[in-house]
């Protein structure tokens, strides 16, 4: 009864979550944080922890083409996760490699046209895991209907500093001029790079923390962060839509603020030059949404009016 009781709850949650999403994410990453503790907590080893978490990941890919989530970028193994002892390592290189193989076989993967890509370190990983790696990669190449990006021996100072350096060295032989290092020619220099920035992170596990991960295309996009509990195995689609309507949350926060902005600035010039403050207007409207264009609008004819009677 209470399991009933528990599916209807979960199942009319999931209802009025999705009453309240509109236009979602379109890069969503994802922290698997959490397999191992939630093996502990079985009485299981660290292995069995891992083959539930990839369970959950293949939900997730479901998951997002159900909502429209255009590329999603799964944080499966850091470069701080070398240190873990050899025992639990080798499974996991033999979980990745099994996935991704697996991965780039699937009927439904073809169908949906989905690109899988891998970011990190990938040449300190074992050779068969490479060899997989090159298999799914090719596999799946020319595809451009939803962008899998998998971050295997990844670290996000790393591929800064390696960009940093990279452009350090051809400014030092002349061939990069210093005015020339734009946002755009860093974001050439990350060899392996999500094609879009991130719009949201979520790290499952209970920890507060991004971990170093894409600070390139999360931070640089003020990316949406949400933080739950559950264990990665345990995550369900309440919690993604939860994510979801986090990210949506923070961008009518940040629409309504770019808004407010932009009235003031009106008012401001409109203080001085009323035609100077209808031609920023029709520059502000071209990049607001329909809301924030009206407000300002309306703004502006309080200006005049107000002009108008003095």
């Amino acid at each position: 009864m209470r399991q009933w009781l528990r599916r209807q709850f979960n199942g009319a949650y999931e209802r009025m979550l999705r009453r309240e999403l509109g236009g979602g994410p379109a890069h969503v990453a994802i922290i698997q944080d959490g397999n191992r503790r939630y093996a502990r907590r079985r009485g299981d080893e660290a292995p069995d922890g891992h083959k539930e978490g990839a369970k959950t990941a293949e939900q997730v890919l479901h998951w997002c083409e159900e909502f429209g989530v255009e590329e999603l970028t799964l944080y499966t193994f850091s470069t701080e996760n070398f240190d873990r002892p050899q025992e639990e390592l080798e499974p996991l290189f033999d979980l990745i490699e099994e996935k991704l193989y697996e991965f780039a076989d699937a009927e439904r993967v073809h169908e949906a046209g989905v690109r899988i890509c891998t970011i990190g370190e990938t040449d300190r990983l074992p050779p068969r895991v490479r060899e997989a790696i090159e298999y799914a990669e090719s596999r799946t190449r020319g595809y451009d209907g939803f962008c899998l990006n998998i971050a295997l021996a990844y670290g996000g100072r790393a591929e800064l500093l390696g960009a940093v350096r990279d452009v350090a060295r051809d400014v030092t032989s002349g061939t990069l001029s210093p005015d020339d290092v734009t946002v755009e020619e860093i974001d050439s220099r990350l060899c392996q790079h999500p094609t879009r920035d991130v719009d949201l992170i979520i790290r499952t596990g209970g920890a507060e923390r991004t971990s170093n991960f894409l600070p390139w295309h999360a931070n640089g996009n003020e990316a949406a962060v949400y933080f739950c509990a559950p264990y990665w195995p345990e995550f369900s689609k309440v919690d993604f839509l939860r994510g979801l309507r986090t990210y949506e949350s923070r961008e009518k926060s940040w629409q309504r603020t770019r808004t407010e902005r932009a009235v003031a600035l009106v008012r401001s010039v409109a203080e001085t030059e009323l035609a100077e403050a209808r031609a920023v207007t029709a520059r502000l409207r071209e990049k607001l949404p329909s809301a924030g264009a009206e407000e300002v609008a309306a703004e502006l004819e309080r200006q005049g009016d107000t002009e108008a009677a003095d």
